[in-house]
């Protein structure tokens, strides 16, 4: 009877490992049909505008801006940045109330198409599989499309082309510097962080994420996935 059973639940297990990893080879070509996060947000009445589009229909300066903002060494790592989740670990240890992140950009997609929000260590296992699996599958050309269609950028907003339609009545593609910038500067807690009406934490930031933009300018790894330069 034990026998019987395990030989069940490891096919089941055998299944359902070869679904999702059949899922995310899929989505290096197409996109997420729907994330939980999207879903808990209209649920929830906050609304769902969202608007894929290929990477060559977003700005150079979007994608510059959430790298300079979220993940400056996103073209390097593996998926994760060591020092920045030591730095983050110590900071919460000493300040458990106000808690710091530390995920890079690969990591924040992982979470918003495969997973749910939160900070319970199983989602954050799961978090440290899909990622891996993302960086070895896509790559981080395809990494960075998906997040900048995914992420939230405003209350019930979902990626670059929907946030510059709703803020600047403009496709993705013809976001200026500055445009960009503010958009960036409100992804650490889009429905806190406005970008229309302005408010004083994105009014305050985004200039900074400005200059970071012009100091990453110029790096060839960088270059590359903002399309600028070609693979030799």
């Amino acid at each position: 009877m034990v026998v019987r059973i395990w030989r069940k639940l490891r096919r089941a297990l055998i299944l359902l490992f070869l679904a999702q990893f059949a899922y995310i080879v899929l989505l290096k070509w197409i996109d997420p049909p729907i994330t939980i996060t999207q879903l808990t947000n209209w649920v929830q009445g906050h609304g769902l505008r969202r608007d894929y589009v290929d990477r060559e229909a977003i700005s150079p300066y979007m994608k510059l801006a959430v790298m300079a903002s979220e993940d400056q060494l996103f073209p390097d790592h593996n998926g994760f940045d060591i020092k920045s989740i030591q730095k983050a670990l110590q900071h919460n240890k000493k300040k458990p109330k106000r808690v710091r992140g530390a995920s890079t950009i690969s990591q924040q997609v992982a979470k918003n198409v495969f997973l749910w929000q939160g900070r319970s260590w199983v989602r954050k296992g799961l978090e440290v599989y899909f990622t891996f699996m993302i960086e070895l599958v896509w790559g981080k050309e395809r990494i960075l499309e998906v997040y900048l269609n995914v992420a939230e950028m405003g209350t019930g907003i979902f990626g670059a082309e929907a946030a510059a339609q709703a803020y600047f009545k403009k496709p993705a593609k013809k976001l200026s510097r500055s445009e960009a910038a503010m958009i960036a500067a409100c992804l650490p807690n889009p429905k806190k962080y406005k970008v229309k009406p302005l408010s004083k934490y994105v009014e305050r930031r985004y200039p900074w994420i400005v200059n970071q933009m012009y100091n990453l300018e110029g790096d060839e790894d960088i270059e590359l996935l903002l399309g600028r330069t070609k693979k030799k």
